[in-house]
C-alpha cells in the first residue's frame, strides 16, 4: 500500500512514509462529509440544541501575500455548502475599500453626515457604516455578532487574532512558515510541502495537501465538528 495515499483524512502522508496526525489518537476518526441535525446545531451554537445561545465557528485562512489564501476559501466554500454547512465570509481589507460610487444617492447620503447607509434591491442588500473619527475599528468579535447566525465564518486576514486557522503556505513566497510560533494555526495546506518545514516549531499542525481541496474540506468538516467555539 502506497502510505502517502493512507488517511488523508486525518494527516498528509509525508514522502518518508510518515502520517502527520490532525488530531490527537483518541479523537482520529474517519471524517464524515454530512452533519445530523445535532451536530449541525452544536457547531453553529457550540452548545448543545437545548440552548439558547447561538455562536458561529470562526476558522480563519491565514498566510503571505501571494499564498493563495482567496483561492483556498472560495473552493472551499461550496464544498463546505454540500456538505450542509451555512457558510460565510469575512475578509480584512488592508488598503481600504468602497462600494460605493461618487454621485450615487447612497453616496450622496454618506457625503451629507449619515453614520450608516442600508442600501436594499431585489438580490441584496448591504450595510455601509461609517465610523467617527474618535471610534476605534470593530475587532473580529464585534463584526461576527453583526452577522447573520450561520454553521462556520471563513476569515481571510486578522492574523493577530487567537481563533484558529488554515495557513496557506508556498515555499514560492521567499517567506518562512508561520506555524512554528503559532498555536492557533490548526493546520496547514501547502503544496510542495519542503521536508524541512516539518521540523522544529512548539507544536504540529495538521498537514494537508494544498492541491486536493477535498481533502482540506474533508478535514474542515472534522474539525469543525469537534470544535467548540469559545463562549
Amino acid at each position: 500500500m502506497d502510505r502517502r495515499r493512507t488517511d488523508i483524512g486525518n494527516g498528509l502522508g509525508l514522502p518518508d512514509g510518515r502520517i502527520a496526525p490532525c488530531f490527537p489518537p483518541s479523537r482520529r476518526r474517519k471524517t464524515r462529509t454530512s452533519l445530523s441535525h445535532t451536530q449541525s446545531h452544536t457547531m453553529t451554537t457550540g452548545t448543545s440544541p437545548n440552548s439558547a445561545i447561538a455562536k458561529p465557528k470562526i476558522l480563519g485562512i491565514a498566510g503571505w501575500s501571494g499564498s493563495g489564501k482567496t483561492t483556498l476559501l472560495t473552493s472551499l466554500i461550496p464544498l463546505l455548502n454540500a456538505s450542509g454547512l451555512r457558510v460565510s465570509t469575512i475578509k480584512h481589507a488592508h488598503h481600504g475599500f468602497d462600494l460605493d460610487h461618487p454621485g450615487k444617492d447612497s453616496w450622496r447620503h454618506r457625503e451629507a453626515g449619515a453614520h450608516e447607509v442600508m442600501l436594499m434591491g431585489e438580490a441584496r442588500w448591504a450595510l455601509l457604516h461609517e465610523p467617527r473619527a474618535d471610534e476605534e475599528a470593530p475587532d473580529l468579535d464585534r463584526l461576527v455578532q453583526r452577522m447573520a447566525l450561520v454553521d462556520v465564518i471563513l476569515v481571510e486576514g486578522f492574523r493577530s487574532y487567537p481563533h484558529p486557522k488554515i495557513e496557506v503556505y508556498r515555499p514560492a513566497t521567499g517567506k518562512p512558515p508561520l506555524w512554528p510560533d503559532r498555536r492557533d494555526i490548526v493546520a496547514v495546506a501547502a503544496s510542495p510541502f519542503p521536508p524541512e518545514t516539518l521540523e522544529g516549531g512548539i507544536h504540529k499542525p495538521c498537514f494537508l495537501p494544498l492541491d486536493d481541496v477535498q481533502a482540506v474540506a474533508n478535514w474542515t468538516i472534522g474539525f469543525l465538528s469537534r470544535y467548540v467555539a469559545p463562549a
